[in-house]
């Protein structure tokens, strides 16, 4: 049976303008390596806490406390928990409540000249680790875009590092995602 590619279209739900990305990952991936794929892919950190919500059922780290019930994302395949054309919630970092709508474009067989994963596309930078969700997003970026706000120079220290709202080049963050496997 020939190796089955997941064409996965992943994007920040309530960010204007769009922040999304494109993957090509193996159906036999875990629900814990896809987490890891959409980390590398958006340009998180993995310093947060995340949950999928597929159908109603929540798949993520087993919480050793047992306060958030959920199945334990390592145990389950990406294949055998959607298909073509099934749409999941990825959430990242309980507190900014970063929610991503996963889409399932494309189901198809491996090009065997390929490797995966791969970042085939996207638009925009992520936004910064910490910055507030997407209230506190919005109100970063009106600050670091002008120069006369009152929290522009605050910002630009607070991130201390360059940042362009609209770049985006998926070449690194496939070389990011092959080093995964």
């Amino acid at each position: 049976m020939a190796r089955m590619i997941y064409q996965l279209r992943i994007a920040l739900r309530d960010v204007d303008p769009p922040v999304w990305r494109r993957v090509l990952v193996p159906g036999a991936f875990t629900l814990d390596r896809l987490h890891r794929v959409i980390q590398f892919a958006m340009g998180w950190s993995d310093r947060h806490l995340h949950v999928f919500d597929i159908d109603g059922v929540q798949y993520g780290v087993p919480d050793p406390d047992g306060l958030l019930e959920v199945r334990d994302e390592i145990e389950y395949r990406l294949d055998a928990v959607v298909g073509r054309g099934s749409r999941l919630r990825y959430t990242y970092d309980f507190g900014d409540w970063w929610e991503h709508e996963v889409t399932v474009e494309d189901v198809a067989p491996a090009d065997l000249g390929a490797r995966y994963p791969v970042c085939a596309g996207g638009e925009r930078a992520c936004p910064p680790e910490d910055v507030g969700g997407t209230a506190g997003y919005r109100e970063f970026l009106a600050a670091y875009a002008d120069p006369y706000h009152p929290d522009h120079a605050a910002m630009h220290e607070w991130l201390g590092r360059p940042f362009d709202p609209a770049a985006f080049d998926p070449g690194p963050r496939t070389t990011l995602l092959r080093r995964m496997t």
